[in-house]
């Protein structure tokens, strides 16, 4: 009798959040599944909504706090205060509360979205609506791996779970249900992979399954991401906390499945993000890759494979207290981290490990001959400096840190030109006579003061530029000019122009009904210009000393450690997180960078650790993908270390690698939300969790002294913290329907 009617129960929460959440129809049955899939744009919209559920990885766990707070990572400046922070410290996590969130129900309605998207598209009698076959099926690719990144979210959390790959109709038998192994989930995500890529690609028209998509097109899903998918997917299968003696999923596989993704990626033509940049803007490629947004077209990025669609908000959540409007330090990286940077002369760790159970007596690495104990923060690998603010770092990369910004469009009359506009703010512009000119939208409201203004945009063009700004105001409704030239640029291009005149600052932008207006000078020859712009804003600063240095010492004047430890402004650890923020950030303009939730960068990672566990670090691994070329586990490793312009590793023995693929894997995906997981599933959680450690730094006769400190036991690196608990009411509901074990292990004591 309790089964039946826990039954009927659970069939009428299915069945009612089929009939109205999941299928975006009003409780008034307004619209029914066959009206929605005999509309084309009804259905293209059903079709887009299946991806809603991809979780804007960042800032977004218990007090805005990224997930490297919660392992070796990071120590959280809120440790002190209430919250998901304190409580996972503090070894409070159970089946009834996870300060982390739980995620189970969040996946299993998008799989539900996808369930009922991929069977109703299949039924002749609801899907009527007139739709190409390419285009349909682009739709059930795409919607088949979103569905596959669902249960891949849900197995690296909580292993083996039911795979539902239909709706459940009413009569459902629930007592059936049990949770798949991790290989038969692995299975599954893998087979729906490749069924989306075994769908032909259309070439010629914006439609189908595609390798690449416009700019705008963002959030949609390619190729790529079906193929990184497996990538992890396999690693995953492969790694010792899921793999069995009796497992398909050898080294010897995931070798096999991360060649062929990456194989796939570089010749379609991904690369890792190398582009120079402007030591003004940012320390180095590395990073500035994370703090700008990326271009799906790839025409500058080509690295990125999906990124989160919200800003990671570092400024605010983690930042460092010079900064205006900051809430809290947040995630303060661990001193273990920090030791994990090498040297970029040698090439080497300065440590070996430590000699003591508490992480305080590093042991020196004799071969790392430039690290010097008295400046231990100089020479270190570039992706340092591109991701901890340290004491002695440059706050400011120039003296430009925009205060207030005011966005433009190029929207208004136009003459001798054609303009376009996609949804990603791009202007296209043609020039078809002598003369042409566009108008700026207006500035919406007046210019906040500052002593410097400029007018900023990215643009890129089939040949150099040379206009006229009129800057337009009630004052001097003539306007009054500014020129100005940009060279021909076939990537998107940074230009700023100063606001140099006196009347400028005196008159224009005292007024939000004020804009501009833009002139290629006249000369007969402005046919055949082709010129794309973006980001185009006025931004409004006062300069800051670019000088300034972050001081963390005990006492330092701006953002030393605190012995309060209630005070979340301040770091905790001694260290401030850089990566994915830009100095620019302030409470008027969020400038930081985006989440990468797949990037080239991990597929060459995943390739090299299944390549030298199968294999060893230098055998040549090869793949079927036509135009691809054998690589061993060491190449790929230095792949990445070359992108870093750190020296190459030396040949090494299989222990000797892993140990330094691990450390290169922890250095360059940091903070991107691998590392809590790749201690899992190494099954080393013992080793790295129990607690990690600090640097006071304090300043006696003018000189620096470092004193390493341990924080208290975490107590979260038991076995049972290796997954995620499963929330009890959804156990109590199905062991009493199926009779069998549901919850994960040790979660039960």
């Amino acid at each position: 009798m309790k089964n039946s009617i826990l039954k009927t129960i659970l069939a009428s929460v299915i069945l009612i959040s089929f009939s109205c959440a999941d299928l975006d129809i009003p409780s008034d049955g307004r619209l029914t599944m066959k009206e929605i899939f005999g509309n084309y744009l009804m259905t293209s919209n059903f079709a887009n909504s299946c991806r809603a559920w991809i979780l804007a990885i960042g800032l977004h766990y218990g007090n805005s706090t990224p997930l490297a707070s919660f392992c070796d990572e990071a120590h959280d400046a809120s440790d002190n205060m209430g919250g998901a922070v304190n409580d996972w410290y503090n070894n409070r996590t159970s089946p009834f509360y996870n300060p982390l969130g739980d995620v189970w129900e969040h996946y299993y309605n998008g799989i539900r979205k996808c369930n009922v998207f991929l069977s109703s598209i299949a039924d002749p009698e609801l899907a009527t609506a007139i739709i190409s076959e390419e285009e349909k099926n682009g739709w059930i690719a795409e919607v088949r791996v979103v569905r596959a990144f669902y249960y891949l979210q849900l197995i690296k959390r909580y292993g083996g779970v039911p795979l539902v790959d239909t709706p459940y109709e009413i009569d459902h038998d629930f007592s059936t249900n049990r949770r798949a192994s991790f290989e038969a989930c692995a299975d599954f995500i893998i087979e729906e992979c490749d069924m989306a890529l075994a769908t032909p690609e259309v070439t010629g028209r914006p439609i189908g399954f595609r390798w690449n998509i416009g700019d705008n097109e963002r959030g949609k899903l390619t190729r790529a991401f079906a193929y990184a998918i497996k990538s992890q997917t396999a690693l995953y299968a492969a790694s010792p906390l899921w793999a069995t003696s009796e497992s398909k999923y050898t080294w010897t596989k995931a070798a096999e499945i991360t060649k062929e993704a990456l194989d796939q990626c570089l010749t379609h033509g991904f690369a890792l993000y190398n582009t120079p940049i402007d030591p003004k803007i940012a320390q180095n490629p590395y990073a500035y890759y994370f703090i700008r947004q990326s271009d799906p077209s790839r025409s500058v990025d080509r690295e990125t494979i999906y990124e989160s669609g919200a800003r990671t908000n570092v400024w605010r959540y983690a930042g460092t207290p010079i900064t205006e409007g900051m809430v809290k330090a947040g995630a303060g990286p661990t001193q273990e981290l920090v030791d994990c940077y090498e040297m970029q002369v040698s090439g080497e760790p300065p440590f070996l490990g430590y000699s003591d159970a508490n992480h305080l007596q590093p042991i020196p690495n004799a071969a790392a001959t430039d690290y010097d104990p008295a400046n231990p923060y100089d020479g270190r690998d570039p992706r340092f400096y591109a991701s901890i603010y340290y004491n002695g770092a440059p706050r400011y990369l120039s003296d430009d840190a925009i205060k207030d910004t005011f966005p433009i469009l190029l929207n208004g009359a136009k003459q001798a030109m054609t303009l376009t506009k996609d949804s990603d703010s791009i202007i296209h512009i043609n020039t078809t006579a002598a003369d042409p000119w566009v108008y700026s939208s207006k500035l919406g409201r007046a210019l906040t003061e500052g002593s410097v203004r400029q007018l900023a945009f990215e643009y890129k063009s089939n040949r150099a530029v040379n206009a006229k700004v009129f800057w337009w105001d009630e004052a001097n409704p003539e306007g009054r000019t500014t020129t100005f030239g940009v060279p021909q640029a076939t990537d998107w291009t940074f230009c700023e122009v100063r606001f140099n005149d006196v009347y400028e600052y005196q008159h224009f932008g005292k007024s939000a009904d004020d804009y501009l207006r833009f002139d290629i000078p006249e000369g007969g020859t402005e046919l055949g210009y082709q010129i794309d712009i973006r980001y185009i804003a006025i931004e409004v600063f006062t300069p800051p000393p670019a000088a300034q240095l972050v001081e963390t010492f005990a006492g330092g004047g701006n953002c030393g450690i605190s012995d309060k430890v209630t005070d979340t402004r301040y770091t905790r650890t001694g260290y401030y997180l850089r990566k994915f923020n830009n100095f620019r950030s302030a409470p008027t303009v969020d400038a930081d960078g985006f989440m990468k939730i797949f990037r080239l960068g991990e597929l060459y990672l995943n390739f090299a650790e299944a390549a030298y566990q199968a294999y060893g670090p230098e055998t040549p691994v090869a793949s079927t993908v036509a135009g691809s070329s054998p690589m061993t586990a060491h190449q790929a490793v230095n792949a990445i270390r070359a992108r870093a312009d750190m020296p190459p590793l030396p040949s090494l023995t299989k222990a000797d690698f892993e140990k330094r693929y691990r450390n290169e894997r922890r250095i360059e995906l940091a903070f991107e939300e691998h590392r809590f997981f790749d201690v899992r599933r190494w099954k080393i959680l013992r080793e790295t969790d129990a607690f990690v450690t600090g640097m006071r730094i304090t300043k006696e006769s003018g000189n620096f002294v470092y004193t390493r400190f341990k924080f208290p036991d975490r107590n979260t690196n038991s076995n049972k913290y290796l997954m995620y608990p499963i929330r009890q009411d959804e156990v109590t509901k199905m062991e009493a329907i199926t009779g069998v074990p549901w919850q994960n292990p040790e979660w039960n004591n």
